[in-house]
């Protein structure tokens, strides 16, 4: 789970808001409270005072040994009453004591009655919430945090059907559709809008198979019935030019009409096939160029699943890619490696991909410079056929030291391709 969630970003956020709120009504809750307690001890200190103002006036004071040791101060018949200017210091202790003063008319002049009032209940009933507020918030927050989590979890529950729908749909079969909440939410009208989209979507396919279809029978026609009356012409060199011209052609025909099926991502009916003998009868129907040395070297039971014809293909786009750049020796290998995977690798001794080009070789139509002066007959789609075709069976096709190496895992039976052009 990283922080790009979004049931985890809203998790956070409604906690940390929640968080301020509770926070910010406890601190007022407890200042509140305390401004209370204080007033209604501060009320009941004045009402001991203005009980105590009749006893005042009347000189109904208690006996000297009574008043409050080591203050100056007469003792008014409750101990939280006294007769004195100022109020005693420990008698009126701060923070423990609230209190209430008045003055008063005694038969010896004008006087100050002060009277106090005990802040322990007020302390009390503060440590008591605080008792509360300090393990409820938190236990608050934590039901917030999973309550948010399972609301956004089911929120975003027909959001992930449809993601895993789209997927499933995108690389298998375009007719499906994804399912559409009965809530008529914005969830809901994603899903119709994605609906919407596939429609389009299959149209296009559909459109450009046809147009594919269309295209195969269109060009292939004419320029086979061109083939064929070149061949039946009187032989010249410019006759042979034509011929050699038309070959080029039929197989670029050929090659843009595979790319565009390829691209289409029709799904695949695959089989279990013999890596070792689609290795061994490609390479050799490759037509080789005198003074190149073709060697087999093949492991016996390199099973992999995949699509006879496209192996085929793959095989032969490498060993002639492999033929036509090699000074006078190809190896073709099929071996299985110690992690189950099936290897072919297509060796020459020819001057290999520079380091910087590597990844340049797959692009379409692209051709090295070195290539360029010495293969004409290259036209610059057969390793990316050649790619395309390892990424739909699953595996990866890239350049390295000595060759280019595709990989495919083990757990889906496809072979690991290794070449070198």
């Amino acid at each position: 789970m990283t922080f790009s969630s979004v049931r985890l970003r809203a998790t956070i956020a409604t906690t940390l808001v929640v968080a301020v709120a509770l926070g910010a009504a406890a601190l007022l809750l407890v200042t509140t409270l305390r401004g209370t307690l204080a007033d209604s001890a501060g009320a009941e200190a004045a009402r001991k005072a203005v009980q105590a103002m009749p006893l005042v006036e009347a000189e109904e004071t208690v006996p000297a040994a009574t008043v409050v040791p080591g203050y100056s101060a007469t003792q008014i018949i409750d101990p939280d009453v006294v007769l004195a200017e100022t109020a005693p210091a420990t008698w009126a202790e701060p923070g423990a004591y609230a209190l209430a003063k008045m003055q008063v008319a005694t038969p010896a002049g004008e006087g100050t009655v002060w009277a106090r009032a005990s802040l322990a209940s007020a302390e009390e009933a503060l440590q008591t919430l605080n008792g509360v507020l300090l393990p409820g918030v938190p236990a608050l927050l934590l039901v917030v945090a999973l309550m948010t989590w399972y609301s956004v979890s089911r929120a975003l529950r027909p959001v992930a059907a449809i993601r895993a729908k789209v997927a499933d749909i995108t690389a298998r079969d375009l007719h499906q559709r994804v399912p559409v909440p009965q809530a008529k939410d914005e969830i809901a009208a994603l899903a119709t809008t994605v609906n919407g989209t596939l429609d389009r979507l299959e149209t296009a396919v559909e459109q450009h198979k046809r147009f594919v279809a269309d295209a195969a029978h269109e060009l292939r026609s004419p320029i086979a019935t061109l083939r064929a009356r070149l061949e039946l012409a009187e032989p010249s060199e410019l006759t042979a030019e034509a011929l050699a011209d038309i070959e080029r052609l039929q197989s670029l025909a050929g090659d843009l009409l595979l790319l565009a099926r390829l691209d289409a991502g029709e799904p695949l009916r695959t089989a279990d096939l013999d890596l070792g003998q689609a290795a061994a009868e490609e390479s050799l129907r490759i037509r080789r160029r005198p003074g190149v040395e073709l060697k087999l070297d093949i492991e016996p039971d390199v099973v992999i699943e995949g699509v006879r014809g496209h192996i085929d293909r793959l095989v032969t786009n490498l060993v002639d890619n492999a033929v036509r750049h090699a000074a006078g020796k190809v190896e073709v290998r099929v071996s299985r490696s110690d992690g189950g995977e099936a290897v072919l690798e297509v060796l020459d001794d020819g001057p290999g991909i520079p380091v910087d080009r590597r990844e340049a070789v797959f692009g379409r139509f692209t051709r090295l410079d070195e290539a360029r002066a010495r293969d004409a007959g290259g036209s610059g789609l057969g390793l990316p056929i050649a790619r395309d075709i390892a990424l739909l069976h699953g595996g990866t096709l890239m350049a390295v030291d000595g060759g280019l190496i595709a990989r495919f895992p083990a757990n889906q039976g496809v072979a690991a391709i290794r070449v070198d052009s």
